[in-house]
């Protein structure tokens, strides 16, 4: 019998801004974690149904017998807002669901909502507390294009589609700031899990 039911903490940040890395410390601390990218990942891969939309809207060329075909998707949505909106409409609601169905499986008193678009999809409403991971603009470029092998016109163009640290702010409950090194993310993440914990 379910007895209490989870209070749902968004961890949300611009891309290069360690927010993975903040909810993976946080996982480490006990709060089951829910990565909303890679479960959006498997169920493109996985769903028939979210698959056959996808191939109504952008073709057959959409999928090859590796799963999605990411590159030809994102050409198509990078320059046309309206397509993506589209796949926005035939994803969301399956991670909504899926996230529904997870969390109903969980027995705790936090769970943790990673998502990169956490305000912009409208699901920061359903999170009870909201933590945007911030950087310097600097530092995120230089991790993404490391960690990516992108150029900065990539990184910077991807930037411009998000929300700015300031935007993020208005939402949150809680800050981090990742311009430093791990270990002091790391301690700003058991400093603020133990508040929450306290506090909530």
């Amino acid at each position: 019998m379910k007895i209490n039911k989870p209070k749902i903490i968004g961890i949300t940040g611009g891309i290069g801004s360690g927010k993975t890395t903040a909810a993976k410390y946080f996982e480490a601390l006990g709060f089951p974690l829910y990565n909303s990218d890679q479960r959006a990942r498997m169920i493109q891969n996985n769903n028939p149904e979210v698959i056959q939309a996808i191939k109504n809207i952008f073709g057959d060329e959409s999928y090859t017998s590796e799963g999605m075909n990411r590159s030809y998707i994102a050409s198509k949505t990078f320059k046309d807002k309206e397509l993506l909106q589209q796949l926005n409409a035939i994803v969301h609601p399956a991670v909504f669901k899926d996230f529904k169905d997870w969390i109903e499986q969980q027995n705790t008193d936090f769970v943790i909502k990673e998502a990169a678009i956490l305000i912009e999809s409208g699901s920061y409403k359903d999170c009870d507390l909201i933590i945007s991971v911030i950087a310097d603009q600097e530092i995120r470029i230089t991790r993404t294009i490391e960690r990516d092998g992108l150029t900065r016109e990539q990184v910077e163009a991807r930037m411009k589609n998000q929300l700015s640290d300031e935007e993020r702010k208005e939402y949150s409950d809680y800050i981090i700031d990742n311009s430093q090194d791990l270990m002091h993310l790391q301690q700003q993440v058991k400093n603020l899990a133990a508040i929450i914990k306290k506090q909530h």
